[in-house]
């Protein structure tokens, strides 16, 4: 009798599934709970031409819970929230299913989220009235934050990462002067 695949199995078959894929995808530490993957706004949008960098966090119960998403750089959309980047649960548990993997979160999911915005379950109020009361003002809108957050340079780091990894080199810096000092001085 051949037993069911384990969570654990489903997730590295996801993952590899999605490395082969055409995405661009950036480990974040060791294990397979967290990644980036890069992530272009969907033709016939006013996203398109958007380029972004979506965090993913599996949870351990993956695949019979949806994974966590969050845009990393800015979006302007009803369903995410626009100062943390994440992405309304209860639209991605809506249509969630363990028979969806990780390649249709972004060739599904993610393109249906941005082609058909859900106005009444908002993250970002104003974007969903704007929406809802002047949908030209509301892609206007959107085009600017491709403009100004979602250009391909935009994805290459996180910008609160960049600013961690200097402070570490420098301190890098520090230490390894000392050690080279201390290490001149013993005979």
């Amino acid at each position: 009798m051949k037993k069911m695949s384990s969570p654990t199995k489903r997730r590295e078959m996801d993952w590899m599934k999605l490395m082969m894929s055409d995405y661009k995808v950036e480990m974040i530490n060791d294990g397979l709970q967290e990644f980036y993957v890069e992530f272009n706004g969907p033709k016939d949008s006013p996203y398109h031409g958007g380029v972004w960098k979506i965090r993913v966090e599996l949870p351990d119960a993956y695949p019979y819970k949806s994974p966590s998403i969050g845009f990393v750089n800015k979006i302007y959309h009803p369903n995410v929230d626009e100062m943390s980047g994440s992405v309304c649960l209860d639209v991605i548990n809506q249509t969630w299913s363990p028979m969806f993997d990780l390649v249709n979160v972004f060739e599904v999911f993610l393109p249906q989220l941005l082609l058909y915005p859900n106005p009444s379950d908002p993250l970002n109020g104003e974007a969903a009235a704007i929406m809802m009361r002047d949908r030209t003002a509301y892609e206007q809108r959107v085009k600017e934050y491709c403009e100004k957050y979602a250009k391909p340079e935009d994805v290459g780091a996180a910008p609160e990462e960049k600013s961690s990894d200097e402070e570490l080199s420098e301190d890098d810096y520090a230490a390894s002067d000392d050690e080279e000092i201390a290490g001149k001085a013993d005979p």
